[in-house]
């Protein structure tokens, strides 16, 4: 397989527990971490936007277009990670954030925050392909792939647990835009760190002979299928972070008690991760994709997810938001096989890419059924909703396995 980066030499026949990770896969989790936990700019984008004197109206198109950036980042920065290689797009995502996110707080026009809200969110995520295709160009074994993946997502959900409650706490300490500021620097050390840890990008094969192009990957019905299934998950999962807050203010629970779900799912994937990420990494060694455990994943997230329709206390909302990290730990490990399984040799940036737009799409979405579910009838028609949701994500996933079957592993472009 050819690779953006300088690949470990590893003895196949080796235990995956007894290597020893590249100072390059550490940089990224940890970087992947650091802007994570000081990512401000899009939960306290709706705050700073209100505190400027902006409507309801008008705050929700700010927030909107930020997210109708962060779908383009996620296509273009898999596009870019392909072509010029991980360094290039890390160093240049994160220099474009450390100049956008610092405009961003201290612009106060309606089209200035409109303009800097869209070029932020094209960078905001843009890191989470790349680092996809780092670590399935840099191991070369399925488990190693996953077990890694898996950290990736602890570290992404510690950060977030962060970014909440010291967000909160610096905000009434320093303003803010501050907070603004504090995540372009994070972006900025970031962006250094990949300059002087990344390697060169090289290309060692003919890319005309072995790169899928993005029309290549919407050719693929696998593909779709994948698409389809992870977003409805996704959207139970995403719940937890836009959805909940609705419903929980429609049950008159303000933001501290919105701020202690949050703490209940950081600490159930602090529980969990250590015992279920090393499992999932040794089931994805085998042959086998793991279609079935997307299916449990999407289940689990409607189910678990689906109690905050019936919950009317922060106790009753914690246990929901608590109750999905087993089925969002799944998702991600299981997603992430089959991107890697599905990604042509040198198209995995474009893959991951596009797999990681569902993630903008899901966030759009999750708020919206939230909304229309308690117009239409409360917290009960929420909970069917969710759960119908994850129902149809794991149905998806049947036809998906037969496709995989059917086709092998790869598309060849």
């Amino acid at each position: 397989m050819p690779s953006a980066v300088a690949s470990p030499q590893a003895n196949p026949g080796t235990p995956a527990a007894d290597r020893r990770w590249p100072p390059i896969i550490w940089a990224a989790l940890i970087g992947t971490f650091a802007i994570r936990a000081c990512g401000f700019a899009y939960p306290f984008l709706p705050y700073h936007a209100n505190n400027l004197g902006f409507s309801a109206q008008m705050t929700g198109w700010i927030v909107a277009d930020f997210g109708v950036g962060g779908l383009i980042g996620q296509v273009g920065g898999g596009w870019l990670s392909d072509r010029i290689g991980p360094r290039a797009t890390l160093t240049y995502a994160m220099a474009t954030a450390t100049v956008t996110l610092p405009v961003l707080a201290q612009v106060r026009s309606a089209g200035g925050l409109i303009v800097a809200a869209f070029l932020t969110g094209v960078v905001y995520d843009a890191a989470r392909p790349v680092i996809t295709a780092l670590i399935d160009d840099t191991f070369p074994t399925k488990e190693q792939q996953v077990l890694v993946s898996g950290w990736r997502h602890f570290s992404v959900n510690v950060g977030a647990a962060l970014t909440g409650s010291l967000g909160g706490y610096l905000a009434t300490a320093a303003g803010l835009p501050a907070l603004f500021w504090i995540n372009a620097v994070a972006c900025a050390a970031f962006g250094l760190a990949a300059v002087l840890l990344l390697p060169p990008y090289t290309r060692r094969t003919n890319p005309r002979k072995t790169r899928a192009g993005y029309a290549h990957a919407l050719r693929d019905t696998r593909m779709w299928l994948l698409s389809l299934a992870s977003l409805c998950a996704l959207v139970c999962a995403g719940s937890v972070f836009t959805a909940l807050p609705i419903l929980m203010s429609s049950d008159s629970l303000d933001a501290a008690a919105y701020g202690w779900t949050q703490v209940a799912n950081a600490a159930a994937v602090l529980a969990l991760s250590p015992f279920m990420t090393p499992w999932l990494s040794r089931r994805a060694d085998h042959d086998k994709p793991m279609t079935g455990l997307l299916a449990l994943s999407s289940l689990l997230l409607g189910a678990g997810v689906g109690l905050a329709g019936l919950a009317d206390s922060t106790i009753g909302y914690c246990v929901a938001a608590a109750a999905a990290v087993p089925g969002e730990i799944i998702l991600f490990i299981a997603a992430g096989d089959l991107v890697s399984r599905l990604a042509p040799p040198g198209a995995h940036g474009r893959y991951a890419g596009l797999w990681g737009s569902n993630l903008a799409l899901a966030v759009i979405a999750a708020p919206l059924l939230a909304a229309w579910s308690l117009s239409h009838g409360g917290g009960v028609v929420a909970m069917w909703m969710i759960c119908g949701v994850g129902a149809l994500g794991a149905v998806l996933c049947w036809p998906l396995h037969f496709s995989i079957r059917t086709t092998g592993k790869y598309l060849t472009p």
